[in-house]
C-alpha cells in the first residue's frame, strides 16, 4: 500500500478590530446633526416673543416656583425704576397668544409669567443700583400661589416705622418710592398687609390690630404718593400679629413688617368672589 500524502490544512483568522460599531457611531452623529439643524430652522421660524416665552419656560418651569422667605442670590431688593423711579427696566410682559388657545389657560399662564418677569425686574433693580446694598435684609420676595410677595421687614438696627407709630421713615419711604415705580402697570393688582410683633402696645383703646392696619395705610398712601394708580389697588388689611414671620419668637423685630402681594389671577378671582358674598339658595 503507498503511502498517502500527509495534507496539513493551517487556518488564518483575520480579527475585524473595527466590526460594525462605526456604523453605530455614524448613525448618531447623523442623528444629532439633524436635530441640530432642525433646532436651528425652528428658531429661524421663531418670533421674538415666542422665543421670549420659551426662555421663560426653561427658566421657570413650574407654576408654583415655591414658598421660601429667603431673598434669592443676586438682589432680593425691591428697589427699581421705570417711569418714576431711579432705575429705567422697560421690557414687556405680554405672552403670545395663538389661535385656539382656551381664554381661561391663556390667562392664567400669562398672568404667572408676568409675575415672573416682575420678579425677575426687582432683581436686576437691585444688581442695578448699588446704593440699595443696604438694605438686602430689609426686603424678602417670594412667589406663592397667591401671588408675588414683596415684604419690607424690620430689624434691630433699622426700622420702617418709629417703634408704636405709622409714619414710615425715611429710608422705608425711599423703598416704597421705588416700589411704586415698578408696580405701577397694567393688569395687576396689588394687596397691602400691615404686621405687628406680639408686643403690646402701653396705649389705651390702641393696640396691634389698630397700629398694624394704621400702617398698611401709610403703606398704601406712599405708594399713591408715589405714583401708583389708585387702580392697581386691590385690599389694604392690618392682621396684627397672627401671622409672624418667625412663629418659634413672634416678639422678634423681623414680624414687624409691611406685605405688598401682587396677586395671582387666582387669588384676584378667590377674592372678588369672597367680596360678593355668593350664598347658594335652594
Amino acid at each position: 500500500m503507498a503511502d498517502q500524502p500527509i495534507v496539513i490544512k493551517r487556518v488564518y483568522k483575520v480579527e475585524d478590530h473595527h466590526g460594525g460599531s462605526w456604523k453605530v457611531a455614524f448613525a448618531d452623529f447623523a442623528t444629532a446633526m439633524m436635530a441640530f439643524f432642525l433646532l436651528m430652522w425652528i428658531l429661524g421660524q421663531t418670533t421674538e416673543e415666542e422665543k421670549g416665552a420659551i426662555s421663560e419656560f426653561f427658566n421657570n418651569p413650574s407654576a408654583v416656583p415655591g414658598t421660601s422667605t429667603v431673598p434669592p442670590p443676586g438682589g432680593a431688593i425691591g428697589e427699581g425704576g421705570g417711569s418714576h423711579g431711579v432705575i429705567d427696566l422697560g421690557g414687556s410682559m405680554e405672552l403670545p397668544r395663538h389661535q385656539g388657545d382656551d381664554d381661561e389657560v391663556w390667562a392664567a399662564e400669562a398672568n404667572r409669567a408676568m409675575l415672573a418677569d416682575l420678579r425677575r425686574e426687582l432683581q436686576e433693580a437691585m444688581e442695578r443700583r448699588e446704593g440699595l446694598a443696604d438694605y438686602t435684609d430689609h426686603i424678602l420676595i417670594d412667589i406663592s400661589p397667591q401671588g408675588l410677595q414683596i415684604q419690607i421687614v424690620d430689624q434691630e438696627r433699622m426700622s420702617m416705622f418709629p417703634l408704636g407709630s405709622s409714619e414710615l421713615t425715611p429710608f422705608a419711604r425711599r423703598m416704597v418710592d421705588e416700589l411704586a415705580a415698578i408696580l405701577d402697570k397694567d393688569d395687576i393688582l396689588v394687596s397691602i398687609s400691615g404686621h405687628t410683633d406680639a408686643l403690646p402696645l402701653q396705649r389705651p383703646g390702641y393696640g396691634n390690630w389698630e397700629l398694624s392696619t394704621d400702617r398698611a395705610n401709610a403703606a398704601r398712601r406712599a405708594l399713591v404718593d408715589a405714583g401708583l394708580s389708585e387702580d392697581r389697588l386691590g385690599r389694604v388689611v392690618g392682621l396684627g400679629s397672627t401671622v409672624p414671620l418667625l412663629e418659634e419668637d413672634p416678639t422678634h423685630p423681623v414680624n414687624r413688617r409691611i406685605s405688598i402681594m401682587v396677586m395671582s389671577q387666582e387669588a384676584i378671582d378667590s377674592m372678588r368672589t369672597a367680596a360678593r358674598g355668593l350664598v347658594t339658595t335652594k
